[in-house]
């Protein structure tokens, strides 16, 4: 009986199933965005986006005057690095990993900045930079489909096996889960339409229109996601065309954020938020608020990359005279870039590939030289700190005011004042770590954030 019962039902659900596909063939419901009428009749709620812009705006006014305080070569090496975080991060969010050091040392050559270890760069490695500097560089040119099949080419030199510098001529769906329990995420326009679709886009992208830099940005990655014209590349491609639109907000051709690598830190929510938008009736408020968020976010996040790049250059500074190996150097540079970890003996022993001996032979000339500063009243698995002015310069050390720790957004923020600035830093999750464990104090963490002040 219970065998008929499922029978009976398995039956009754699949005839449901083709009545509703009938419907929708005769009245022909729209599944997706691009099946409307006027589909890039885009809508939004101005009320809610009004507010996001300015908020915008004034993260990316306060940025550019910390730049602009830094001098050229501080601020070339910030392009390096935010180039770099864009190009490593976009191609991550494909499930494709490049390598950093590479990446890095293109980036560096095609910007004219010399490096302290430079790195051959594959040839694929290459035109990858090279498109996305295309992209920002040159965002006065035109963007003509020729344009966009030199950037195809340039993701995929070698590839065989799909269609390379071309629009595709193949249906393309966008599709998870196993054989048989497939579900269709998204379904491109068919490919007899994509030449047609992709004139109207170029058109727009070419006009002056009535929006600002960062919402035509956003209009423009989801207008060319939504037509997908190749068979792959599309969203690295999508976003070198957001940055190419972003680029006029640039400083003489300075990029100090990475916006890719905002995406790739919420690519879950990134990809829910364009499904339901590409699914939708064409409004694409929720669509700009996440666009926007993600974009205040990743010029927050560019401040943290600002404020390593200054206390670099303020180590190197002060310690320039410092009798230092290219081994310290390298493992050095690492915590100075960032590396989320303590500085001790085995962590250094794992960087630099070295024995424990060695390790600590590294690390008592750095401490005699007064570089690093073991913790206190420790004895086994010492912590370290970068000494960021050195010995010599601790006469200059501040007595930094109303020093505090403060927590915003699920960051943690150093705060101070030194006579009249008022002073505000994101700090690493390490040092935050430290402080809680009283390995470092309120005034070193100052003295380690806001050092730059007094180069």
């Amino acid at each position: 009986m219970k065998f008929l019962i499922m029978r009976f039902l398995t039956r009754k659900i699949c005839e449901l199933k083709a009545a509703l596909l009938s419907l929708q063939k005769i009245f022909v419901f729209p599944m997706f965005i691009h099946e409307r009428d006027n589909w890039t009749n885009f809508s939004w709620d101005s009320e809610k986006i009004n507010g996001l812009q300015l908020k915008a705006m004034h993260r990316l006014g306060y940025l550019a005057g910390r730049m602009a305080s830094i001098g050229f070569d501080n601020q070339l090496i910030a392009t390096v690095e935010a180039v770099t975080n864009d190009v490593v991060a976009s191609s991550e969010i494909e499930g494709v990993c490049l390598d950093t050091d590479e990446v890095r040392s293109s980036v560096a050559r095609n910007l004219g900045v010399s490096l302290d270890r430079d790195h051959d760069a594959s040839h694929y490695v290459e035109g990858i930079v090279e498109m996305m500097l295309d992209a920002s560089r040159n965002y006065s040119d035109p963007l003509t489909k020729e344009r966009l099949f030199k950037w195809h080419r340039m993701l995929f030199p070698n590839a065989a096996d799909m269609t390379i510098g071309a629009y595709r001529t193949d249906e393309m769906s966008v599709v998870s889960g196993t054989f048989g329990r497939e579900r269709i995420h998204y379904r491109a326009p068919s490919p007899e339409r994509v030449s047609e679709e992709m004139d109207a886009f170029l058109k727009w992208m070419n006009e002056e229109v009535n929006a600002s830099y960062i919402l035509k940005s956003a209009i423009a990655h989801l207008w060319f996601v939504s037509i997908h014209p190749f068979d792959d590349g599309n969203g690295r491609i999508g976003r070198a065309i957001s940055d190419r639109v972003l680029a006029p907000l640039d400083n003489d051709n300075m990029h100090f954020y990475s916006f890719s690598r905002q995406i790739l830190k919420d690519k879950r929510h990134y990809y829910k938020v364009l499904e339901r938008t590409q699914r939708g009736n064409g409004d694409i408020t929720e669509w700009l608020e996440w666009y926007f968020g993600a974009f205040i976010e990743a010029v927050e996040n560019s401040s943290a990359v600002l404020s390593r790049v200054l206390r670099k250059a303020t180590f190197w500074n002060a310690h320039s005279q410092a009798s230092i190996s290219d081994r310290q150097r390298m493992v050095l540079n690492k915590y100075l870039d960032g590396y989320e970890a303590k500085l001790t003996a085995k962590n250094w022993e794992k960087i630099a590939d070295v024995s424990k001996d060695t390790a600590l032979r590294d690390i008592d000339s750095l401490v005699k030289q007064g570089i690093l500063i073991p913790t206190p009243g420790r004895v086994r698995d010492i912590p370290y700190s970068i000494d960021i002015l050195g010995k010599k310069n601790s006469h200059k050390m501040p007595p930094y005011e109303n020093i505090a720790i403060e927590e915003e957004n699920g960051y943690h923020y150093i705060t101070a004042t030194y006579g009249n600035y008022n002073l505000h830093e994101r700090i690493g999750e390490i040092d935050y770590k430290r402080w809680e464990a009283k390995e470092i104090d309120l005034q070193a963490l100052a003295y380690k954030y806001f050092a730059y002040i007094l180069d």
